[in-house]
């Protein structure tokens, strides 16, 4: 399985921001499947997270400006950001959990896409 995020670029603050992820390869059956950022000299955070049966959770900080979503039929997650602030100036990653077969049973695996860089300028 491979993620392809898209989108990241420099915005000034209050301006809105699409990211994109594509996964590709052969999935079985996705579990959830999750934006996350990591801003320097801090540790990876969760934003937001979409489950199979359409759930989303989002970090306090950014309830009411973004909406996670995501097409199915294209196995494509989406990060709508609106009301950027400097403070979420990160990279942001895709994460998909996905279950995979084995002949022991199924597991399940996080995949991770490349980060893609969002500058929100003052």
């Amino acid at each position: 399985v491979q993620l392809q995020a898209s989108g990241g670029g420099t915005v000034q603050a209050g301006g809105p921001l699409r990211l994109s992820c594509a996964a590709s390869g052969s999935i079985r059956r996705i579990v959830d499947m999750g934006w996350y950022r990591q801003a320097p000299g801090n540790q990876r955070e969760l934003v937001a997270v979409i489950t199979g049966g359409g759930n989303t959770n989002y970090k306090d900080s950014v309830k009411g400006r973004f909406s996670i979503s995501r097409d199915s039929a294209k196995n494509t997650m989406y990060l709508q950001m609106s009301s950027l602030k400097p403070e979420d100036t990160s990279v942001y990653y895709c994460k998909v959990t996905a279950s995979v077969a084995s002949p022991f049973g199924s597991y399940d695996m996080d995949y991770w896409g490349k980060g893609t860089l969002v500058t929100v300028s003052s």
